[in-house]
């Protein structure tokens, strides 16, 4: 894949998205009050970085577990070019890491693998953290059984990917084609899961997942804090993760627009004033998303001055049988 070719995408949603702030700023002066916002960005990016290495670091173990063993440093950048094209339709962003992760011997495949493996534990994750909010125990254990079975789903399904691969078949041949393909590419993705689908892997993946994204929510109640909105603070912890939620459901590109009016939403609930809401919203996506996005198009710079790994400098060498790393 040529990473150009997804870069006026990228532009125009960017172009998109400063067009709806300079439209809502025009109703509640939002840019006036970026200066409240500024002075708490800097932590919360270094809290977003944060998460990025304990993602990163689940990322890395999938594939040292599947037999792969790839540069470290230069890993990391790879994995961090996913996040280029986060604003953009499609997984253009997973294309540009197979890209990448192809240069140490990693196949298309088994990027694709661990990206469906560690979507399921990060909605996993999310998903229990927005049942924060939940105020009665009985609907809390029922999320969490929810929670419970979406990971034997996902188990079943990885060790019998035939049981998406005929319904995404018969979608395909009644017409269905985009959503057939969609079905078929997850029925791969999860069939080249099966290797992680023991006790250890998979509690070890929700775990660092819980603690990436527990890290973002706290860094929104941080925010909301600095903001001088009063919020019991399981709420504000959910918050986030419940818009984010909200904004996958929508199809989006990076849930751009719903995710914001969630967060305005929810916020509007516990009596926060809409431009103080307004204003949380954006300073957390600028926190997150647009800051994942700068570190991605930084991580492909770097990696494509640097080139493709030479032969013989070991980042590319395969330490497993041929047989785990195929799908």
């Amino acid at each position: 894949m040529n990473p150009r070719s997804a870069l006026f995408a990228a532009l125009a949603c960017t172009a998109l998205y400063v067009a709806a702030l300079v439209w809502v700023d025009a109703r509640n002066q939002i840019f006036a009050q970026l200066p409240r916002v500024a002075v708490w960005l800097p932590g919360m990016a270094m809290v977003s970085l944060a998460t990025y290495v304990v993602r990163y670091a689940r990322w890395y173990g999938l594939l040292r577990r599947a037999g792969h063993s790839v540069p470290v440093l230069a890993g990391f950048a790879g994995y961090l070019a996913g996040f280029a094209f986060t604003a953009t339709p499609g997984k253009v962003g997973e294309l540009v890491r197979a890209r990448y992760f192809a240069r140490w011997g990693v196949p298309a495949a088994r990027t694709l693998s661990a990206f469906v493996y560690e979507r399921a534990f990060d909605l996993l994750a999310v998903s229990l953290l927005a049942a924060l909010a939940i105020p009665s125990g009985r609907l809390f254990g029922i999320v969490l059984a929810f929670v419970a079975g979406l990971i034997g789903a996902v188990a079943a399904v990885a060790a019998r990917p035939r049981w998406l691969q005929r319904p995404a078949a018969r979608l395909r041949a009644a017409g269905w084609r985009r959503t057939g393909r969609a079905g078929r590419t997850l029925a791969r993705g999860l069939s080249g899961c099966r290797l992680w689908l023991t006790p250890r892997d998979m509690a070890l993946s929700f775990v660092l997942g819980l603690v990436a994204w527990g890290g973002v929510a706290a860094s929104f109640a941080w925010l909301l804090q600095g903001l001088d909105a009063a919020l019991p603070l399981r709420a504000a912890l959910s918050t986030y993760p419940t818009a984010m939620l909200a904004g996958a459901a929508s199809m989006l590109p990076a849930g751009i627009g719903t995710t914001e009016a969630t967060i305005v939403a929810l916020l509007a609930l516990h009596a926060v004033p809409l431009g103080t809401a307004a204003l949380a919203a954006v300073g957390i996506r600028f926190a997150t998303m647009w800051l994942a996005v700068a570190c991605g198009f930084a991580a492909m710079g770097w990696l494509e001055r640097r080139g493709p790994a030479r032969a013989g400098d070991g980042t590319g060498r395969t330490t497993a049988p041929e047989s785990l790393g195929r799908s």
